[in-house]
């Protein structure tokens, strides 16, 4: 096994971080059926099939999918600002990420991307879909508590400007349903912006431009607020229950690699 999905599946298999307990594969639980087995001592006595260890004449325990296998399920945030950088743009990052991601996939593991309102499976399709309509996180959030079996691992690769008030509570029932982890896109002049004086910019969502000054006290103003709001964002996430890492534009497998402790 791989080290990413070692980490995965040991993240996948914790108990409950909410105080939920660990999650059960039971019937009705969203866990598919895959086999019978011979019974082995600690095995959990609600998984004995009693009907096939009367007729095999030996005890027997149902395997379910999720218990040799994965679903890993991920989406990246495709708007205009994940296309900036110092050196090479988040987006860029961000497919690395989704590459390592998926390619941490053995044996029966399963690949589902999500794109736009559907669902995507394979991992060569997920890698290379792209979507066709604006990004918005809350609805990509709500598709994915919806369409998302109980227990997958979820990653979501996004810089969360547009997180709006989670008046439904779509983080904490994906939270407790699934594995969720973040990488949050970190802002590229997290440390300070370049400029002096009074320059042009460019919004790069709406593509507007504004004359600044950018002082001493502006530069010191942008990294404060640029700070509080990496806070608040990752606090948001984790109160829900997500694991949080910051996506850096150098390296989107190494982001992900840290997010798991593998770094």
């Amino acid at each position: 096994m791989n080290a990413l999905r070692a980490a995965i599946v040991h993240g996948a298999r914790r108990t409950g971080r909410r105080g939920d307990g660990r999650r059960s594969p039971r019937a009705g639980d969203g866990y598919e059926f895959a086999q019978l087995r011979g019974y082995v001592e600690g095995d959990d006595p609600r998984r004995i099939d009693w009907s096939a260890s009367a007729r095999i004449g030996t005890l027997q325990t149902r395997v379910y999918l999720e218990e040799t296998a994965l679903v890993l399920a991920a989406f990246v945030d495709e708007s205009a600002s994940m296309r900036v950088g110092r050196t090479r743009r988040l987006s860029d990052a961000a497919q690395e990420a989704l590459r390592a991601w998926f390619g941490a996939a053995e044996g029966e593991d399963r690949a589902k991307r999500l794109v736009d309102d559907r669902l995507v499976d394979g991992a060569r399709a997920a890698l290379h879909v792209a979507a066709t309509e604006p990004f918005a996180l809350m609805r990509t959030l709500e598709l994915a508590s919806r369409v998302l079996p109980r227990g997958a691992s979820l990653l979501a690769i996004t810089d969360g400007y547009d997180l709006v008030a989670d008046d439904a509570g779509v983080l904490v029932r994906l939270g407790l349903r699934c594995d969720c982890t973040v990488l949050l896109a970190r802002d590229p002049w997290a440390d300070g912006l370049p400029l002096r004086g009074l320059r042009r910019v460019r919004d790069a969502e709406t593509n507007r431009t504004r004359w600044i000054a950018f002082g001493r006290r502006a530069r010191e103003r942008y990294v404060r607020a640029v700070a509080a709001r990496e806070a608040e964002l990752t606090a948001r996430f984790e109160r829900a229950g997500w694991r949080v890492g910051a996506l850096d534009e150098s390296s989107g497998s190494a982001s992900l690699e840290r997010t798991f402790g593998l770094r």
